[in-house]
């Protein structure tokens, strides 16, 4: 009977390690602008043609702006005629840019 009572604090109770729970990822808060000045506007009329692939996403990304501003300048380089859109979906346009050649062809 001793020897039961002296097994039984060993298989339970708080002697046993409890499991420590990750904190889980943090995701680092991006930083995007949310203004347009002068520099980055230049910087989009100037890099965002030579894009071969152009969306709202890629230009957040690459460029770090808001989602706001990507649509607006895709907004504008595309009356401008600086790129053209290859697929028009309601959740998603994309565009691509214009080349020289396909231009003078049409």
């Amino acid at each position: 009977m001793a020897k039961a009572k002296a097994d039984a604090p060993k298989s339970g109770g708080k002697a046993a390690k409890k499991k420590k729970w990750s904190k889980g990822k943090v995701k680092d808060k991006a930083q995007h602008a949310v203004a347009l000045d002068k520099n980055l506007y230049d910087r989009i009329m100037k890099e965002v043609p030579t894009f071969r692939f152009i969306s709202v996403s890629i230009l957040i990304e690459r460029l770090k702006i808001n989602g706001s501003l990507a649509r607006k300048a895709i907004r504008h380089l595309s009356q401008e005629g600086s790129i053209k859109v290859v697929v028009h979906h309601n959740a998603q346009k994309i565009y691509t840019r214009t080349t020289g050649g396909g231009a003078a062809a049409e």
